[in-house]
């Protein structure tokens, strides 16, 4: 990796930067049941672009290693959840095949995507669910219960294949799907923890065959997973996620919806500035 002949210091402060993202999108992961992929994949482009890595693989390694990532924190932030009863685990089960589906063909899409590409989904889809949050609304409904198959299965396709192309959990997507069928937010949240586990496991997996044999990638990479990345975010992720789980059910509805569309304004503002 070019970045490696930096001075040491800056090193130091990078891994330091790395290590406090982790401490974020494990929060993240417990408050907002998003896996903590939209705190990730903005922090790794930033770093793996001052380590001096290929433009053209940068987006995709900051997804790859972010879905990673996500497979222990989910899981974590996912019994938390349930062991306080606030998952649908009925939803989970029918959302068992349409999404794993959805993430097969978003790692399809990514062995072609530019980075560009990718970015530009990342940006798009959190600015909407941004303005959703913010300016939300009781009679913003589309319906008073999920809907039946087959619109659920195609709605588990959609948030499988969008969640896997921007690196998150799932949870940008479900909390607006379940939310606008009249489900508490606490309850979307919850449940979107257990999709962020039907995402992450196939969509690592996906990421390291669609960069196979990549000559742009940098040291200890696999595909568009770099292992070293994972390995300093995945333990201190694991400490904090419980600590979101709370801090969740804690706050009312409505701080939980204007602080996530907050924070999706600052992660879509990020990757917009990025493309001029």
């Amino acid at each position: 990796m070019a970045g490696l002949d930096l001075p040491v210091g800056e090193l130091a402060t990078f891994a330091f930067a790395i290590a406090i993202s982790g401490v974020v999108s494990g929060l993240m992961a417990g408050i907002f049941g998003i896996g903590g992929g939209a705190v990730l994949v903005p922090v790794f482009y930033q770093v793996f672009q001052l380590l001096g890595v290929d433009e053209a693989v940068i987006m995709h390694l900051a997804v790859g290693s972010s879905l990673a990532i996500i497979i222990p924190t989910s899981i974590r932030s996912f019994t938390g959840h349930k062991a306080k009863g606030a998952v649908d685990m009925s939803l989970l089960k029918k959302f068992l095949i349409p999404v794993p589906v959805g993430v097969v063909l978003a790692s399809i899409t990514a062995a072609y995507i530019s980075s560009e590409g990718l970015r530009i989904v990342f940006a798009v889809i959190m600015i909407v669910v941004a303005f959703r949050m913010l300016f939300n609304r009781d009679s913003w409904r589309l319906g008073q219960d999920l809907p039946g198959n087959p619109a659920l299965s195609i709605v588990g396709v959609v948030i499988g294949y969008l969640s896997t192309l921007m690196g998150i959990g799932g949870g940008v997507l479900n909390n607006t799907f379940m939310t606008l069928f009249g489900r508490p937010i606490h309850q979307a949240v919850a449940t979107s923890s257990g999709v962020g586990v039907l995402i992450a496991i196939p969509g690592t997996i996906g990421y390291i065959w669609a960069g196979w044999g990549n000559p742009l990638l940098p040291i200890a990479s696999t595909g568009y997973i770099n292992w070293i990345a994972v390995a300093l975010i995945i333990p201190i992720a694991l400490i904090v996620t419980p600590y979101g789980v709370r801090i969740a059910h804690a706050l009312s509805k409505r701080k939980l919806e204007v602080g996530f569309g907050l924070f999706c304004i600052f992660v879509s503002a990020r990757f917009f500035w990025s493309l001029l």
